[in-house]
């Protein structure tokens, strides 16, 4: 499922840095434990467990997002807002499998530019909040922040932080990584038999017709090249999928930081890929201070109102050697503020020569609540400000190389609009999320063509 391949040597890490440095340093978004004895011992069984990667897939994913920065290749990230443990199903999953599959070979075949898969998934359990407790029937409690921090149930003992979920997190993620692993290996991607993965809600929409010519066309295509050679194309029925979250909860984290038999550094061996978000990116905070000190690549979200002194003292905090493939750089102004907060930061970054991969969140900053306060996105702002993404880094001469999107396989009802004109009166027929909304199986396929029509706008 993880292919490997050999990247260039790194710089060891500094020796001024522990798993667990970050406790000295301050901290948001991390609510007390009540039970730190509980949380100590549930901390030394998950730092004993196994990993669930390995540091040569790590490595493998930084030599291919390098390839992205070079504009060489694409990457798309997409997957829930926040996974739950009861989501670990395997219809969820292999939903979910089959759309980032469908879209990235929809790109492919669309734009003609290999394409990088990395999940929001096996993992993505823990959710900011902009408030840490909220009032429930005159009670105040804690604001649910996740399945790995605390249940969604509305009671003050259920929104209790509780150690023991971590552990329920890493079984999940053990459960959804086996089952992914899998499928990726045993042909569940088999093009010989694109059709398989059809689901029948999508033949309403408009792209249905092009979907199922490009289907058609690469089995035209996969039949001649089998026809030429006298041997099948494994590379046809496999493909690699990476993992990743937002470094949130450090406990869960750091537990899973280790050092690996001849090699320099600690790598976090719970996610290939690891971001930070906008609320934790304070350059003398614990989440910046536990980054800076693992191998993997580090995902940084950028929104408005940024400090443009910050935001590059963070990037070289984070990869002072300036490694290729280290910084992925996603973008999530919104529709109204992106051609006025996007173009500064890009020159600036080609200006000081810093290598990272751009790519465009065009969903968090485009959130807004209906009158019946159903919590939603409009697919024309999103499709919007990755337009208006596009257009400024062709403007800039920079490449913009992915999208990072919340998406699921399923027929969800949480974003209007597309081309099917999901309004908002019908957000409560299967509104499922238990935090941001989320493209539903057709959104998402439907987004795939439109972002390869606007790469092939602006670089093809």
């Amino acid at each position: 499922m993880f292919s490997e391949q050999t990247v260039a040597p790194e710089v060891a890490n500094p020796k001024d840095w522990s798993p667990t440095s970050w406790k000295e340093f301050p901290i948001k978004q991390l609510p007390t434990y009540p039970d730190q004895q509980e949380l100590e011992r549930v901390y030394e069984e998950l730092h004993n467990n196994p990993p669930l990667i390995t540091s040569w897939e790590v490595k493998a994913l930084k030599n291919k997002l390098a390839d992205v920065a070079a504009g060489k290749s694409f990457l798309l990230q997409g997957g829930d807002c926040a996974e739950s443990f009861a989501g670990c199903k395997s219809p969820k999953i292999v939903n979910l499998l089959k759309v980032l599959l469908q879209m990235s070979f929809i790109m492919i075949h669309e734009m003609e530019t290999p394409v990088l898969r990395i999940g929001r998934i096996a993992g993505q359990y823990a959710k900011p909040r902009s408030r840490d407790y909220e009032v429930v029937d005159g009670e105040k409690i804690h604001n649910y922040r996740g399945d790995l921090i605390n249940s969604i149930t509305p009671t003050r003992e259920a929104r209790m932080p509780d150690p023991q979920r971590l552990l329920t997190g890493y079984n999940k993620a053990a459960l959804t990584l086996n089952f992914l692993r899998g499928l990726a290996d045993e042909g569940f991607a088999d093009l010989h038999h694109p059709e398989y993965w059809e689901l029948d809600f999508m033949k309403e929409n408009k792209y249905y017709k092009e979907y199922e010519a490009m289907v058609n066309s690469i089995q035209k295509a996969v039949s001649f090249m089998e026809t030429i050679t006298p041997n099948q194309f494994d590379t046809a029925q496999k493909v690699n999928l990476y993992t990743s979250h937002e470094g949130l909860n450090l406990h869960y984290d750091s537990a899973q930081t280790r050092k690996v038999p001849r090699r320099e550094g600690w790598y976090n061996l719970s996610a290939h890929m690891i971001w930070l978000g906008n609320r934790t990116r304070d350059i003398d905070g614990a989440h910046v201070e536990y980054l800076r000190g693992i191998r993997n690549p580090i995902g940084i979200k950028i929104g408005p109102n940024y400090d443009m002194d910050e935001m590059l003292n963070l990037i070289n905090r984070l990869n002072p050697t300036h490694e290729q493939g280290k910084i992925v750089l996603i973008s999530r102004f919104g529709k109204d503020e992106v051609e006025k907060g996007l173009p500064d930061i890009i020159h600036r970054i080609k200006h000081e020569g810093m290598p990272v991969v751009w790519t465009c969140d065009p969903m968090h900053g485009n959130t807004f609540a209906t009158d019946d306060d159903f919590k939603t996105r409009n697919f024309d702002d999103v499709v919007k400000e990755i337009r208006q993404t596009f257009a400024i880094h062709r403007d800039q001469g920079s490449y913009l190389g992915g999208v990072h999107l919340e998406l699921t396989g399923d027929n969800v009802t949480e974003c209007v609009g597309g081309a099917k004109g999901l309004h908002e009166g019908e957000l409560h027929h299967n509104y499922e999320t238990y935090c941001d909304p989320r493209l539903n199986y057709e959104q998402s396929l439907e987004m795939a063509f439109l972002v390869a029509k606007e790469w092939k706008k602006s670089y093809a």
